[in-house]
């Protein structure tokens, strides 16, 4: 009886090189797209926080005008809340809020922009501020009552 040598087979599987290699890879892509990842989701919360103050004071002046009866909004930078009647935005925790408004309707540590029947308001400027540094001043006309914005850098 004669005995023959058979090739050895390789065990199925990866050798430690292939895995240290592929582990590399993967912490690089998570150490690239992680910061990428925070700057996009406070884009997103900065973008819906003014589109939310916006909507909201363009939904009180058209009420006010509707229902024939002045509405405030009511703006609490300690608290990063926006009130008009019933309905309440609020703002992400390391937010700014600043509001410049009349005195005679403001509340105690609260300014407040009325809007009138007749589509004027109150007036005054609302400053709503990122933790990386963008920034926006919402302006109310007075005399028309309008909304606008613009952006600026708060550094």
């Amino acid at each position: 009886m004669t005995l023959s040598a058979r090739p050895a087979i390789a065990a199925p599987g990866f050798s430690l090189v292939e895995l240290m290699v592929t582990m590399a890879i993967v912490g690089l892509l998570l150490a690239v797209s992680v910061p990428g990842g925070l700057r996009f989701y406070e884009s997103i919360q900065y973008r819906q926080a003014v589109r939310d103050v916006l909507t909201l004071l363009n939904g009180a002046r058209e009420q006010s005008v509707n229902q024939g009866q002045p509405m405030d909004v009511v703006f609490d930078p300690a608290q990063l809340e926006v009130l008009a009647g019933e309905d309440k935005v609020a703002l992400p925790e390391d937010f700014k809020l600043g509001i410049t408004s009349a005195q005679e309707v403001n509340r105690e540590r609260m300014g407040v922009i009325r809007f009138y029947p007749e589509g004027g308001s109150s007036g005054g400027d609302i400053t709503l501020e990122s933790p990386t540094g963008r920034g926006i001043m919402i302006s109310v006309d007075w005399l028309v009552g309008t909304v606008s914005q613009q952006a600026y850098d708060v550094d």
